[in-house]
């Protein structure tokens, strides 16, 4: 007795199974009328066949009543396609199904927003109607993905010999840097739960217990504002906690579990297995960012000496002030003033004054004779009316005769005196192959031109861009530049994940008031233990880390403080006195004065890695039901205002917005 809805999936059939009477059921993907004969692309989960009906077909006249999206369910015969009409884009495209019989499912209004197709609309429309959002093609696939990614994420996890034990959703409040979901409580009136932010405390609590390795596909919450690659509620982890480990310990275990689920769905990208280690500070000075894109080749260097003291009087009068830099932002093969012009507009687009630059071209021998001719009959010229001569040579970019006399004194004494790579210097800076060109070079000469060009390791066709003042205040525009330079120049990698571990952040850092607060997580272990919160709070490193792939942050993770008299003298320094810690941590700070290992771990976030795999922009594009930019989910119309009952068992009352 054949099913009551389907023998076959609609992508199970093929030509073994032509003459075959079967039974397909699901959504009317497309309808398509020949005149006389109707074609409909059957569609369900797992793929699409093709379905006709004649005029001599008995289901003809109730299929032609079909429109888009309605579910049904056709008995029929297995016919092979004639051989011009095979689709082998398609499991089914050998075959199409001849109906006989049509039952309708379950009909459908009009359409709101279509399915067939990837027709780009309003995301307002399509969070509304999410359910048929889903069944676009490009958005089933990327849930199907996901689902695969943690699958094959919890498998590599029991095959490394961790164990994966659920904690607690209901929780206390915990300062895990986000502002808490809070929950009341009925039972214990004006009291609050806390939805996790993270299992932090709960996960180092397995360790305390006696559990050596533990995860969790875990959900965290946190009300945070809307990012493209962040939710503003919620979101799941691979939550990873290790017993007696070190750093290193805790790489060794993830980077097979990371590296193999890139490899298995990157499809076909490459995998970098090679993952430097980067000092925090040291990516926010080459990248501008503490989760640097690899894959963009242009690491900045800081070039300040070059200009301390220099014609370019903005930038030397910056760095006579302490803690001001000057960033250059090598760009290979972007040596046209067009190019820098672009890159120049591009800065003020993101709020600065612009970018100076420098960039290099082929000396021009007989241009430069020009030059120096124009400039000689120029000076001339002016002391003839005793008019004056400062900035005539700069103005023409060419030295005079007497600088080139002085020039070349200066190469003839570095030769006495054996200082071969002074002259060799003085001889590129000069008479080299390389001219430096743009307003820059004019203002600080060809000597400090050339010093910055082999600094940077350019060449001819090449150029510089640079960026002044407090690095805390143009670093993330630099790494922004750079990007933008990289993409802009070919230089970036497109097929390509490339992975990096940044280390050693800073414990602490001061807010905008001046108090000192933690930088990261708090439960981290400040490197060198208590004696290094004796000194400078802001001089203290934390064994902290992330790892950063292709500009994201995929994981954040630490080896934990865990012993008590430095966790009560770290939280001290941030401003939390001991019975603070013991009231909002009393649970781990008391199990820690019973033993604890040492012990350290991190979290990975699953919509961002599967947001990178499915090459992805937003990371709503990975996730089943997302809130909208504003916290909302439009299609369950949360948040929803609860009713007054709801108000009264809860003791709690809303006070209405001003």
């Amino acid at each position: 007795m054949m099913h009551a809805y389907r023998s076959h999936t609609c992508a199970q059939l093929n030509a073994s199974n032509v003459g075959q009477d079967i039974r397909l059921s699901g959504w009317v993907h497309r309808v398509r009328d020949h005149g006389g004969v109707l074609f409909i692309d059957l569609r369900d989960h797992y793929g699409i066949t093709q379905v006709l009906a004649d005029s001599d077909s008995p289901a003809f006249k109730d299929l032609e009543k079909v429109r888009a999206e309605w579910v049904i369910r056709i008995d029929g015969t297995v016919k092979a396609r004639d051989a011009s009409l095979v689709n082998p884009k398609l499991p089914t495209g050998e075959i199409e199904v001849y109906a006989r019989s049509m039952e309708v499912l379950g009909a459908s209004d009009e359409l709101p927003m279509p399915v067939f197709g990837e027709v780009d609309y309003p995301e307002e429309t399509r969070l509304t109607y999410r359910f048929l959002d889903l069944r676009r093609d490009k958005l089933h696939a990327n849930m199907m993905l996901r689902s695969n990614v943690v699958r094959s994420i919890r498998n590599r996890m029991w095959d490394q010999g961790f164990n994966e034990f659920q904690t607690p959703i209901i929780t206390a409040s915990s300062p895990e840097g986000a502002r808490d979901f809070l929950v009341p409580s009925r039972l214990h009136p004006g009291k609050f739960y806390a939805l996790p932010q993270a299992p932090q405390q709960f996960k180092q609590l397995i360790m305390v217990s006696g559990f050596d390795k533990y995860f969790q596909i875990a959900p965290c919450f946190r009300d945070e504002d809307p990012r493209a690659d962040r939710s503003p509620t919620d979101f799941y982890q691979l939550d990873i906690e290790m017993s007696f480990v070190k750093q290193e310990d805790v790489f060794a275990a993830v980077q097979p579990v990371v590296q193999g689920i890139f490899e298995e769905f990157g499809r076909g990208k490459k995998v970098d297995t090679d993952w430097p280690l980067i000092a925090y500070n040291d990516a926010l000075k080459w990248y501008g960012s503490d989760k640097p894109d690899l894959r963009n080749p242009i690491k900045m260097q800081d070039v300040s000496e070059h200009f301390r003291g220099s014609g370019f009087a903005i930038f030397a009068k910056l760095l006579e002030s302490e803690g001001n830099e000057v960033r250059a932002i090598p760009a290979p093969t972007g040596g046209s003033r067009k190019f820098c012009d672009r890159m120049n507009a591009f800065a003020q687009a993101q709020g600065l004054p612009g970018m100076g630059y420098i960039f290099w071209r082929k000396r021009d021998e007989a241009a430069a004779k020009d030059k120096t001719r124009e400039a000689i009959s120029e000076l001339v010229n002016a002391a003839v009316k005793g008019l004056p001569t400062d900035g005539i040579l700069e103005k023409h970019a060419a030295p005079s005769i007497e600088e080139l006399q002085l020039v070349m004194g200066r190469i003839v004494e570095a030769v006495g005196q054996n200082d071969i790579e002074k002259a060799k210097f003085l001889q590129n800076a000069y008479f080299g192959d390389f001219e430096a060109a743009g307003p820059l070079a004019k203002n600080i000469g060809p000597e400090r031109t050339e010093a910055i060009r082999v600094q940077l390791n350019l060449g001819e066709g090449d150029a510089a861009f640079f960026l002044g003042g407090k690095p805390e205040a143009f670093q993330a525009v630099a790494g922004r530049a750079r990007n933008e330079i990289g993409n802009e120049l070919g230089l970036s990698e497109t097929d390509t994940f490339r992975f990096a571990w940044i280390v050693d952040f800073p414990m602490f850092e001061k807010d905008d008031e001046g108090k000192i607060d933690f930088s990261h997580n708090p439960f981290s272990m400040p490197q060198g233990g208590m004696e290094a919160l004796q000194g400078n709070p802001l001089d203290v490193y934390a064994y902290q880390y992330d790892l950063a792939c292709n500009g994201y942050e995929l994981i954040s993770g630490g080896i934990r403080n865990h012993k008590p008299e430095i966790m009560y003298k770290a939280f001290e320094i941030a401003g939390y006195p001991n019975d603070e810690v013991n009231k909002r941590f009393g649970g781990m700070v008391k199990a820690f004065k019973y033993g604890a290992p040492p012990h350290g771990g991190c979290a990975a976030g699953i919509d961002r890695i599967v947001m990178l795999l499915a090459d992805e922009a937003n990371i709503r594009e990975v996730i089943m039901f997302p809130m909208n930019q504003r916290a909302e989910d439009l299609l369950m119309n949360a948040p929803s205002e609860p009713m007054n009952e709801q108000l009264r068992e809860l003791h709690l009352r809303v006070i209405p917005k001003d």
